[in-house]
């Protein structure tokens, strides 16, 4: 069913500078906008949810899917609008020979659910195109993800690809990773999980970091397991950590350490929804 929002405009701009331009008829039918909004007196009067706002980025990125093309399917409930799409465009004959290259079991739960065609990297090593949603963004396309636990499959994929498309609504914008004051994941072995989590503490302590296993139980007791058998713990963070790359080359020489929820310079474009419409920010 099509949501309502109002005369939305699209902006394709650098992280550093916008440009305002009005759509242009989409060039095929698989790159169909979402539809205008029915007739009112009042367009200002209508008030999107984030999920609506998550559902117009996700049908704007899916514009960039072609046929013929190897697509790394997202994790999250923004991905999860453009598995939907994309699956529909290919049972209405608009997209052909698409192959889905999922990035966590749920994922491929739902993929397979929609009938879109699915493979791996191994028989896949280099996609097209990846779609995925964001936790953060900064005004440099880096991002935070990896907040439902799927961050070593998504990082794997979306870094094999020719082009990585970001959807996100205006509220994961931040100036600075960490800065939403929520978590930054990093997927560890279970093996001395706890004492890695203090190492990580201890590593950002001038930021004010806090270090908390994932768990599923309010008691703390029971760890939240990822797809590949590992834990999470949840970085909090108080003030910028500095230099990213620096960070970043930190936290995995620590022992045990997988993988984190740090993707620097990875997405090639940024589509945010908001209230005043879509705005599209390209890597520089």
């Amino acid at each position: 069913m099509a949501i309502p929002y109002p005369q939305f405009i699209v902006s394709e701009k650098s992280p550093m500078e916008a440009k305002i331009v009005v759509p242009s008829s989409p060039s095929s039918a698989s790159q169909a906008s979402p539809p205008p909004p029915p007739p009112s007196s009042s367009m200002s009067s209508v008030v999107l949810t984030q999920d609506e706002l998550k559902k117009i980025a996700a049908y704007k990125a899916v514009e960039y899917v072609e046929s013929n093309m190897v697509i790394g399917l997202g994790t999250g409930s923004t991905a999860k609008h453009a598995v939907d799409r994309i699956a529909e465009l290919l049972n209405q004959g608009k997209l052909h020979n698409i192959i889905g290259i999922p990035t966590s079991k749920k994922t491929y739960d739902q993929a397979v659910s929609l009938g879109i065609p699915l493979s791996d990297l191994n028989s896949h090593p280099v996609v097209d195109l990846s779609i995925d949603g964001a936790d953060e963004v900064d005004p440099f396309l880096n991002l935070v993800k990896g907040r439902g636990g799927s961050l070593l499959r998504e990082k794997m994929v979306e870094s094999s690809s020719k082009k990585f498309v970001v959807i996100v609504d205006e509220s994961k914008k931040v100036e600075h990773l960490g800065g939403s004051g929520l978590a930054m994941p990093v997927e560890v072995v279970p093996y001395g999980d706890l004492a890695v989590a203090k190492s990580l503490q201890a590593l950002f302590e001038d930021s004010g970091c806090v270090a908390k296993r994932r768990t599923l139980d309010l008691d703390g007791k029971v760890p939240f397991v990822t797809d590949n058998g590992n834990h999470i713990v949840e970085l909090f963070f108080k003030k910028d950590i500095g230099d990213l790359n620096t960070a970043s080359d930190k936290i995995l020489r620590i022992p045990g350490v997988v993988e984190h929820g740090m993707f620097l310079g990875l997405a090639t474009t940024v589509i945010v929804a908001g209230e005043l419409g879509v705005r599209v920010e390209n890597k520089s």
